[in-house]
């Protein structure tokens, strides 16, 4: 399997999902509350010999933490995309460092699903999530995949998970943007 997009929620909440395509077609997995969210995307990436892996989560630290600047608080690719800092996401940025360095041999890319459905999209006005996931958004998504789903996102996780695939797509396709420092961090829309 050449990527995954994965919305990287909490460890046990139940808000964590996984894009995948198999045969053609786009598939989903999300996980389940009281269940280690981590393993699941870690048996899942060994299970199918995943060799990209595009994560909504970061990826790294402000420099300042590396030695490679004064930041303590924001990377250069946080301010650009106005995202939260890394250190803001404390726990769920320790957990996603740490999965990427679990597995050596796959090639993680931090991806922002905001950023690429608001701006690079430009669907601004559909992605409201604090309202239930609306249908225009679904819709408009399916017009720009290349490959058909098997079900359709019925949550921001499901969707947002589909938007890191989607990036990833991108990314293979040579349409992405990356933004950011390479040598501290960077966000691959």
């Amino acid at each position: 399997m050449k990527w995954i997009g994965i919305d990287y929620g909490s460890k046990v909440a139940g808000t964590t999902a996984i894009y995948f395509l198999d045969k053609n077609t786009l598939m989903c997995l999300q996980s389940e509350k009281k269940s280690d969210a981590d393993i699941m995307i870690f048996n899942f990436i060994k299970e199918h010999n995943v060799e990209n892996v595009f994560l909504d989560a970061p990826l790294s630290l402000p420099g300042a933490f590396t030695n490679k600047n004064h930041e303590y608080f924001y990377r250069q690719c946080d301010k650009l995309t106005k995202a939260m800092s890394p250190m803001f996401l404390g726990g769920l940025t320790a957990r996603a460092i740490k999965l990427k360095d679990s597995l050596p041999n796959v090639v993680f890319f931090e991806t922002y699903p905001a950023y690429l459905i608001k701006h690079v999209l430009e669907w601004q006005d559909d992605y409201l999530k604090k309202e239930k996931i609306n249908s225009e958004i679904v819709n408009r998504f399916t017009k720009v995949l290349p490959n058909k789903l098997k079900q359709i996102p019925d949550n921001w996780h499901q969707l947002d998970a589909l938007a890191c695939w989607y990036s990833g797509w991108r990314y293979f396709e040579g349409k992405s943007i990356q933004i950011g420092d390479k040598k501290e961090g960077v966000i691959t829309v």
